[in-house]
């Protein structure tokens, strides 16, 4: 072989081991979904949460959340704002008390990344089975006292009343019911409200746990004394029960049903979407004050991308942001200034009801279960 031509076959060889060596870069280069995320967490973006690639910036994988909190427009917002902040999220949503069972059944192979949403009680039923696993967000020392897990497993985010609500073109709030007890001992509403039958949902579960909490009684069926089954009987005796599929304002505003439970953080979007007036019942023991929060799932795979997502989700800012655009209060003060005006005056006349969150968490399973097979006709 002459001289230019070893030269020749010297020079093709090395371009060819060049070509091999910088192809090996574009696997994690080229995976960015929607909101820049980019997957495999062991292909280099798994490290420190300030790890970055070329350029300095920071990549992220795309996670799964869990929520019940994603009705009325809420999940789609959240997944555009994560977007922007280049997050790319896919969000599952179900009925508290459905995804709480789903997560526990998930436990040795979890799906989901992040959990957000959930009450106190459902999150302490995750913490004792292992579900979620400690991180203390950057924005934590600005909740609100007590608000927070005191060993980091869940932190909060906004406040939730939970409330009777009725047509306020058929009633005024001198012809309103005062209670839930007032619901099924006046013949005037019998029949005319829809009662708390769906209890795989967070929110009716609270409202049999603000019925029951008066009737405490650690030698009573399940620690409740017989007279607060029998009240409870007679809450769904009288009402009408709720319907899969059909929503309570748009009853409302076709006259199949006065007065039903309503959330503060849905309320005034239903009324606007509805067209109808939905007024509230301030009790004087109170109405159940629930707290959302959000979590890391144990054993996610994207931890740091986890970890980077709640410190920027649960921030004042963005807390901020989306109690102006969804009627919220966040239980970050500075956060809680750009509530509208319409919930700070809600909030302002309403006395959150004293619950034992701990014995509630005891027995809400076992309470829904005796509801569903003994009492509900």
């Amino acid at each position: 072989m002459s001289g230019k031509m070893k030269a020749l076959a010297i020079l093709m060889l090395v371009c060819l081991v060049l070509t091999a060596c910088g192809g090996g870069n574009g696997g994690n280069g080229g995976n960015a979904g929607n909101g820049g995320s980019v997957s495999g967490e062991n292909g280099g973006n798994g490290g420190n949460a300030g790890d970055a690639g070329d350029g300095g910036e920071v990549k992220n994988e795309k996670l799964i959340v869990y929520t019940n909190s994603n009705s009325d427009g809420r999940g789609e917002w959240w997944i555009e704002q994560a977007r922007q902040a280049g997050f790319d999220i896919e969000i599952v949503g179900a009925g508290g008390a459905d995804l709480t069972n789903r997560l526990i059944a998930e436990k040795n192979n979890p799906i989901a990344d992040v959990v957000f949403g959930l009450n106190h009680m459902f999150f302490e039923n995750l913490k004792k089975e292992g579900v979620i696993t400690p991180y203390v967000p950057s924005w934590a020392s600005q909740v609100g006292e007590n608000l927070n897990d005191p060993e980091g497993y869940y932190h909060g985010l906004v406040k939730q009343a939970i409330m009777i609500g009725y047509n306020a073109d058929v009633y005024t709030p001198e012809t309103a019911p005062k209670s839930w007890q007032d619901l099924y001992t006046n013949e005037a509403f019998k029949g005319k409200y829809e009662a708390p039958t769906m209890l795989g949902r967070a929110t009716m579960q609270m409202v049999v746990a603000g019925i029951l909490m008066p009737y405490m009684d650690e030698n009573g069926e399940l620690g409740i004394a017989e007279e607060g089954w029998n009240e409870l009987k007679k809450l769904y005796d009288n009402g009408l029960p709720m319907v899969e599929g059909e929503d309570l304002y748009a009853n409302m505003a076709a006259g199949k049903v006065h007065i039903g439970t309503v959330v503060s953080g849905e309320k005034f979007k239903r009324e606007q979407e509805y067209g109808v007036n939905v007024g509230v019942v301030a009790p004087e023991q109170g109405v159940p004050m629930v707290v959302e929060h959000i979590a890391i799932v144990n054993g996610t795979k994207k931890m740091d991308t986890a970890k980077r997502f709640i410190d920027w989700f649960g921030s004042a800012e963005m807390q901020g942001k989306f109690a102006a655009e969804f009627s919220a209060m966040p239980v970050i003060p500075e956060a809680a200034q750009q509530a509208p005006d319409h919930i700070k005056e809600l909030f302002a006349k309403l006395k959150a009801q004293p619950l034992d969150w701990s014995f509630i968490a005891e027995h809400i399973d076992e309470w829904a279960e005796k509801i569903e097979l003994q009492i509900i006709n």
